[in-house]
């Protein structure tokens, strides 16, 4: 799954919240969203969790293995017990759908970022980073 998602266009990743990898919509330091969220350890409720929309979030909950994300429910999330509760070709369209839901409502300065050559948006992004990292350490 994290290949696939790697795929995407400007899907970055991080890990945070102990050992849950996270699915970015634009790198994060930029103004990125998460669109999903992978349990590493199998710990929580589930096993990933993402952005489903206000018009599939009651229909994918039908589904046995499907429940409302934790914390994440009331903004359209859904979580996966297992990772056979949705077949394989229906999960990577429901994934790329969360991708394009969260991309469509990200600011316009970040999709201005995205939109610059890669060389030069690296260069932005790393530089963005080493900002936010200085800002962190005087906290």
């Amino acid at each position: 799954m994290r290949e696939f998602l790697l795929k995407l266009p400007h899907v970055e990743e991080t890990m945070q919240w102990g050992d849950n990898l996270v699915f970015w919509a634009g790198d994060k330091a930029i103004g990125g969203k998460m669109f999903a969220l992978a349990s590493l350890s199998g710990m929580g409720k589930g096993v990933l969790s993402f952005h489903a929309g206000a018009d599939r979030y009651n229909e994918l909950l039908e589904n046995e293995g499907v429940i409302p994300a934790p914390y994440m429910a009331r903004i359209f999330w859904v979580c996966l017990e297992r990772w056979d509760a949705l077949p394989q070709r229906e999960l990577e369209a429901l994934l790329t759908r969360a991708y394009e839901l969260v991309f469509a409502k990200l600011p316009k300065r970040t999709k201005d970022v995205l939109a610059m050559p890669a060389a030069q948006r690296r260069k932005l992004i790393a530089e963005r980073k080493k900002l936010l990292a200085s800002q962190k350490k005087r906290r």
